[in-house]
């Protein structure tokens, strides 16, 4: 099984770098979408199926919050999973992102050990 994994971030280096981290952890991809924002990804994942979305929470256009927010709305995009990857590591931002769903909170920098445990515990364990 491989995995259609969707990536927003408005940093191009932060998209390069969360994807060859999912490279180098062995996640078995198919394809990797990138968004540079909240609306462009929630287009991305209603044209595309996605099992994983990575997010930043500071964008421009639409913040991840905001895009969470209107995954929410959708009976669909409200059951794909979310991990987001940020700087910020406000206690009380990491909690209200929990009690909107996401599934795992990861502060950069990432590593590929993290990044390996944080997929196999929402997707599943698959053969490295």
């Amino acid at each position: 099984m491989s995995f259609n994994i969707l990536i927003v971030d408005d940093s191009r280096t932060i998209r390069s770098v969360i994807k060859k981290t999912l490279y180098i952890a062995g996640v078995p991809l198919n394809e990797v979408y990138e968004a540079s924002n909240g609306l462009e990804g929630l287009q991305f994942m209603r044209d595309n199926w996605i099992d994983l979305c990575f997010a930043d929470i500071n964008m421009p256009v639409m913040n991840g919050i905001e895009m969470i927010e209107k995954m929410l709305e959708d009976q669909v995009l409200a059951k794909l999973p979310v991990v987001i990857v940020s700087t910020e590591g406000s206690k009380t931002r990491i909690e209200e992102l929990f009690k909107k769903g996401v599934r795992a909170y990861l502060r950069k920098p990432i590593t590929p050990e993290i990044v390996r445990n944080v997929v196999k515990e929402i997707l599943g364990d698959y053969d490295e």
